[in-house]
């Protein structure tokens, strides 16, 4: 969804590279940068490339895509539910309702204190860092935690991250579950956008849903979209298959 959007695609080193030169000159992979020891190690640096990206998705709109999507669960009896791996916070930003949105690793518009010393996860709307794209560190001051004054990092689920504060994510779990729970004896749509395999926590989600029959997937993926027999595939870019199946239904009612 975010590419579309005209965000950076992070899929394989090249991707990652091309959107962060700096980081291509040490070599580091992505998962080799989003991992929080950063903020114990190197904060300006840890900063700078979670304060671009924050910085990044602030400044850009989503796609018409997202506007399709939010058109068509508020059409359905029993709404819908956004089941996301992206931490961009732009479903939001589209006009999704934000207790009908499920950020399953967390979301760079909240931040946590890495002294964990009992703050409750908070906003960054008043949070902001200024970034030296030529170098990817941080200017000081960085964010802070309200409560003891030490360093703030963003409330998302890094690569080898045993500290992440998932208590924001866990109470959308519950609505996603209770969601769930009241369509069980409803038939699902399942539309999956871009879900990749190196991390699968999306496609794992869409497909547990199907064990039991409850509903179709639509599998949209450039890349990856074999989908489960009886399903849909996709071989296209989310914006451009949403558009395509909005036509489709809007040719449906028409007849």
């Amino acid at each position: 969804m975010g590419v579309d959007s005209g965000l950076p695609d992070f899929r394989g080193k090249e991707g990652f590279w091309n959107a962060y030169p700096p980081v291509a000159q040490l070599g580091l992979s992505f998962s080799e940068m989003a991992n929080p020891r950063w903020f114990d190690t190197d904060p300006e640096f840890a900063w700078g490339f979670y304060g671009h990206r924050l910085n990044l998705y602030r400044a850009t709109k989503p796609h018409e895509g997202f506007d399709i999507l939010r058109r068509w669960g508020e059409a359905m009896p029993g709404g819908a539910f956004v089941f996301t791996s992206n931490v961009d916070g732009h479903f939001q930003k589209a006009g999704f309702d934000v207790r009908q949105i499920n950020e399953h690793h967390g979301s760079v518009n909240h931040l946590q204190c890495v002294e964990n010393c009992g703050q409750e996860v908070w906003p960054a709307i008043n949070s902001k860092v200024v970034v030296d794209e030529s170098t990817l560190r941080a200017a000081l001051p960085l964010p802070s935690c309200p409560a003891c004054g030490q360093l703030a990092r963003p409330n998302i689920l890094m690569f080898g991250d045993w500290c992440w504060d998932s208590s924001r994510s866990g109470k959308q779990k519950i609505r996603h579950d209770k969601w769930l729970q009241q369509q069980e004896d409803e038939k699902i749509v399942l539309i999956e956008i871009g879900a990749g395999m190196g991390i699968p926590s999306v496609r794992y989600q869409c497909e547990s849903l199907l064990v039991d029959k409850r509903g179709t997937l639509i599998r949209i993926n450039i890349r990856d979209s074999e989908a489960p027999v009886g399903n849909i595939s996709l071989p296209m870019g989310g914006l451009e298959a949403l558009r395509q199946i909005d036509v489709i239904i809007d040719d449906s009612r028409k007849k």
